[in-house]
This record gives C-alpha cells, structure tokens and sequence, in this order.
C-alpha cells in the first residue's frame, strides 16, 4: 500500500513500546469527569497542590521544556528536598527518633554501671553484694526491657515510616510520568522509567529509615563514649580518635569512587528492565519471527553490561569493607598494647583497661555502621537524584494561567496556517488550513509520513504547533484546559489497548462512576452486548493483559463501546478497522457510523471503501492540503485520491463515473 499512518506513527510510537505509550494515548482520549487529568497533567488538583507542596519549589536540574537543563541537583538542595518527606511523618520520626536515643542511653550505661559495681559495691563483703543483687538485677531488667522495646519500634516502625515515604514518593514519581506529553517518552525507555519507580525508591525508603536511626545512635554513642573514655584515660583515647579521624577521611575520598559506580549500576540495571519489557511485550512477534536466540542474545549483552557494572560494585565495596575492617583491627590492636604498656608503667588499671575496651566498641561501632551505610546511602543518594530528575522536569504542554475549560457548541474545527515538527528541524506539517464544519464527517487519505495522524494528533494536544493555531468553535485548543479539550474528543484507534481487568472497567475506563446498565448501553451501540452477555461471566469477564483473550474485532468495539459511554462531542477515527478481517470490519464499521451520527468526525483512511460516504474527503501530502472535495469530485479531478482508487479497486475512469476495465 502507498499510504498508511503517516508521521505520527514514526513520531509517536516509532521510538517508545505501545505497551507503555498506547495506555497514556487512551488515558488521554478518555479523560471524564473524574477530576483526573491523564498524560500532560496526569493528577487531580488536589494531588498536584499535594506534590508540589512536597516538592520544595523546582530546584535546577531536570528537564526545561521536556529536555534536560544542567547536569546535576546541588546537593544542598537534594538535601532539602529529601527532608520535605519526612514532614508527614514528622510524629512517627520524632517517637523513632526518642526510641534511638534511649537505645544508644541503654548501651552507653551499661560499660559505666559494671564499672562502677567493680570499684564499688563488688569490692565490699559477701552479704553487702548479695543483699545488693537483686536490685541491681532489677535495675538492670528494667533497662533492658526498655532497650528492647525501643529497639521492636525502631526496626518495625522505623521501617514503615521509610515505606511510608518511598510510597508517597513512588506516588509523586508516577503523577509526573502522568503530566508528560508523548515527546517525553519518545526519548525515554520504558524501562529506565521503571527503575525509577521501583529500584531507586527501595533504596531511597532504605536510607529514609536507617539514615537518621545511625545519625541519632551513633553521634549518641560516639560523643558520650569519647566523653567518658577521656575520664578514664586521656592518651589512649587520643591515640583511639587520630585512628578515627584517618577513618573518617578515608571514607570521604573512597564515597566518591563508590557513587560513581552505584549510579553506573543503577543505569545498567535500567537497561535490563527495558530489554526485558521489550521482549515480553512483544513475544507473540518473537515467536512469530522464531526470534528467540536473538532475543536472548540482546537481553544476554545488556544482562552481561549489569554484570560487569556489579562486579565492579562488589570489587569497590569488597577494597572499602576489607580497609574498614583492617583500620579497626589496627585500633584494637593499639588499645590492647598501649594500654598493657600503661598498665606495666603503673599508668592505668587493668579493670580500666576493661572498661575502656568495652566503651571502644562502643566508639567504634556506630563509626563501622555509619560508614557501612555509606553503601546504602550512596545508592539511596543516586536513586534520589534520578528521582529529582523526574520530578523537576517540566512537561512539554501546560495548561496556560487561568486556562478556561473548552465550551463545545457546534464543533466547528479550523487548522490556520499549522506548522509543526517533532524534532524542532524538519517540519512534518507544513502549513496546513483546514476548515472542517460541524456535524460534518471529514476523512483525510494520502501517502504513509504525509501527515494524516500528526493532523489528528495536534488537535487535542497531544503535541503543541510551532505556528498557526487550531482552533474549536473559536477558541484556541492551546488556551483552554487540556482537560477539557480531551473531555471533548473521542478517540477510536487501529491500535486498540484494553487494561488487564473485566469488560466493564475497559469500557467504563473513561468514565468510572458510570453504571452497569450505562455500561450496557454502550456495548448495545458498539454491537458487542450479544458477544459479551453469550460469556460465562458476561461483562465480568477478564480480558487478559492488552486484551489478549479478545479477537481483534471484539476489541475493537470494546474501545468504541468507550467512546460511546464518553459521548463526546467531537471524535477522530484513526484506522480504526484497517487491521481487522472483512467480516469483523463491516461489523465495527456499522457502530462507528452509529458513533459518527450529529458529532464533528475526523477519519484517518486506509481502507477507502469506509470513507466513501465523508461529508469531505481530504488529501495530504507532505504536510500540505493537495485536494479537497467528496468522493466523486476527487475522482473525477482525477489526482491523487482517484490514483490510490484506481490502485485499491482496480478501476479506470470516464468522466464522472468509474468503469471496470475488461
């Protein structure tokens, strides 16, 4: 065939999987009176206020118009941004954090009290020591009862507080995947997109939690332990804080090495999601290829790339665990034989010595944990920043300040000199004026990138014109609300995406508060009911994932069963039977003209037998209107549109008439 989808195809689909951008193409064809706006502006006001409350303001990286302005946040402001979230738990923070402190109280206390019971009360007589046991043994119960039950909350809710942020904020995340317009995942793979959401954000909930949980202890334990140790014996806790303080440093300069590496890792592990969503997606065309080696050989390359990235992961953290380690041992060491040389000098006690060993643990081990969480850290901070990314990108279609709703009255639609092109260059629409009257059916033919779908694209704004303007009985679609607009167009597409669910959620997607006999309504007009009511579970019945327990033509009307219940004034039928048998198209064709009754239509053609009857029919080529006129004045014009007759039909022409030829 010498004509098709045209650009938008190429444009739209060509670089981003239709099992992620047809569900957004539907969402925005489909938006009701839910509140909700799909696509460009995915939330409901109310969610927007939300996020942008939690958002801190926009803060410098991310994307300007859709594409991507600086190279990274600040890290003072990452900061900033990451402590928003915790002020709806600021309760639950606050208790856990209280819980902390009497747990790093608890551990401080021990190595002091069994200090003092040495030097105090187990130097006296048997009877004072035994007749002092059993309250130092309830003292010590007490404390420890206390300790564990903080210690139950800190793990236990701890942790579902920082579930509690990585869930509003996986929430944040998908409500800016929902306000992009279709060039943002033009750019984007899907399964980049997916990590995001789900690797990153574990990380993330990983660090809101045990970051302040170490912060809080270990500063506690650390200053109270170098507090006491310094009572105890001055030089040895000086020689025990310069071996720190080395600690300290190497951990600075290894964190750079390391973030470097997480954020590699978090890239490649992207990369696998999208060759795997890839290849599931499409398995039916795998299978129908026999393409499986091939496909195992691309997922084998990009697995191997997530491979080799986590080796050098494990190989950097094996060097920085395996210094730790060696660094403490250097203190211990140095404790034990500093110490001995005291005690031989007279300088220090051995029960002293004990002690002092116990509160160096102490000392040292919040340092061990506070640097091993530079691991988690370090990916919760990558994580976060290709969080911070999304949520500062700018979808590429606003709503302009104070955007009134659209107000449909006769459906009279006019393209003005419209100019547009997908990459900002090469112009797809060159141009173009059309001038379509309302109630009118208009259907547009020509050759495949000729401009046919991006026509029908730019209407409901599924893409903003360079130039020119579109306009909706006098009001321009770029200064009214896109919910509005969307509410206002029906859309019926070749590509037909059904969501895992029942009959009845696919057709009441758009509309969601509609009722069952509603329901039924529209799949009587679409001329499904029969198919559906002939199930076991009737309209409960499952659809499967993308519809696949349903025959091309069955979802096909389940999809004009949609456009039905929306009523929409004004409705594009993009092919909408061009993929379907003849027997399942004349059955599709008959609810599509019972859909087209009273409202402005716009049909994209590839079948010509369907668009005989349009008011107008419209040819476009490059970009440009070519010819005009119905049926039988283009063939009689004889150009372009009576060409692809002769070629689909086989027919020649004289005068006003065609004739088969022999």
């Amino acid at each position: 065939m010498v004509f098709g989808r045209g650009v938008f195809n190429k444009g739209a689909f060509g670089n981003f999987h239709t099992v992620v951008l047809m569900p957004y193409y539907i969402r925005s064809a489909a938006l009701l009176s839910t509140g909700r706006i799909a696509m460009t502006d995915g939330t409901s006001r109310q969610q927007s206020k939300r996020v942008r409350g939690r958002q801190c303001g926009r803060i410098g990286n991310g994307e300007q118009n859709g594409r991507v302005v600086g190279n990274a946040v600040p890290r003072k402001n990452i900061f900033m941004r990451f402590l928003s979230y915790y002020v709806g738990q600021r309760h639950l923070f606050f208790i856990d954090m209280a819980c902390a402190l009497v747990i790093a109280v608890t551990e401080l206390a021990f190595p002091q009290i069994l200090r003092q019971l040495a030097f105090g009360l187990f130097t006296e007589g048997e009877d004072a020591i035994l007749g002092s046991l059993v309250f130092v043994a309830i003292g010590l119960i007490a404390m420890y009862a206390l300790h564990f039950f903080c210690r139950v909350f800190v793990i236990s809710w701890g942790h579902i507080m920082g579930a509690r942020m990585e869930s509003h904020m996986r929430e944040d995340l998908f409500d800016a995947y929902e306000r992009m317009g279709f060039s943002y995942y033009d750019r984007h793979k899907t399964g980049d997109l997916m990590s995001r959401l789900v690797s990153d954000l574990f990380d993330i909930s990983e660090t809101a939690h045990h970051g302040p949980e170490y912060l809080v202890i270990g500063v506690m334990e650390i200053v109270g332990s170098f507090v006491i140790l310094s009572f105890i014996n001055v030089p040895l806790t000086l020689v025990m804080a310069a071996i720190a303080v080395a600690l300290v440093v190497f951990n600075f300069f290894a964190n750079v090495h390391m973030r470097t590496i997480f954020r590699e890792n978090r890239v490649r592990i992207s990369n696998v999601n999208t060759q795997l969503e890839d290849s599931l997606a499409g398995i039916r065309v795998v299978k129908g290829f026999a393409a499986e080696d091939y496909e195992r050989a691309k997922f084998r390359k990009s697995n191997d790339a997530y491979l080799d990235s986590k080796a050098r992961m494990y190989f950097a953290m094996g060097r920085y665990h395996g210094a730790i380690d060696s660094m403490m041992g250097i203190l211990n060491t140095t404790i034990v034989v500093f110490g001995g040389w005291m005690i031989a000098h007279g300088q220090m006690r051995a029960a002293d010595l004990a002690t002092f060993a116990l509160y160096v643990s102490l000392f040292t081990n919040p340092i061990s944990n506070i640097l091993n969480f530079t691991e988690t850290f370090q990916k919760g901070l990558a994580g976060f920043q290709r969080f911070v990314e999304i949520l500062d990108t700018r979808p590429d279609i606003e709503d302009v300040p104070g955007a009134p709703d659209l107000r449909v009255s006769a459906g009279e639609i006019i393209y003005d000199d419209v100019r547009f092109s997908y990459d900002g260059s090469e112009e797809v629409i060159k141009g173009l004026n059309l001038h379509i009257e309302p109630g009118k059916t208009v259907a547009l033919v020509g050759p495949s990138g000729g401009g046919k779908s991006t026509t029908c694209a730019l209407l409901p704004r599924f893409y903003d014109v360079q130039s020119g303007s579109i306009s909706i009985d006098g009001q321009d679609v770029r200064g009214v609300t896109q919910h509005s607009l969307r509410d206002a167009i029906g859309l019926v597409q070749q590509d037909v995406y059904l969501f895992d669910g029942t009959i009845a959620e696919n057709i009441a997607y758009g509309c969601p508060g509609a009722t069952r006999q509603e329901i039924e309504e529209a799949a009587r007009r679409a001329n499904i009911s029969a198919f559906v009511e002939g199930l076991p579970d009737g309209y409960d019945t499952e659809v499967g994932q993308r519809g696949t327990r349903l025959s091309g033509g069955q979802k096909q009307r389940i999809s004009i069963a949609r456009v039905f219940l929306k009523n929409p004034p004004l409705l594009i039928l993009d092919e909408a039977t061009s993929a379907l048998d003849n027997e399942s198209e004349r059955a599709v064709q008959e609810s599509l003209s019972e859909l087209a009754k009273n409202r402005t239509t716009l049909i994209i053609a590839h079948r010509l037998s369907t668009i005989m009857g349009a008011d107008e029919i419209i040819t476009i080529e490059n970009g440009r209107v070519v010819e005009c006129g119905t049926h039988n004045e283009l063939l009689a014009k004889g150009g372009t549109y009576a060409t692809y007759y002769r070629m689909q039909f086989g027919v020649g022409f004289e005068g006003d008439s065609a004739v088969c030829k022999g």
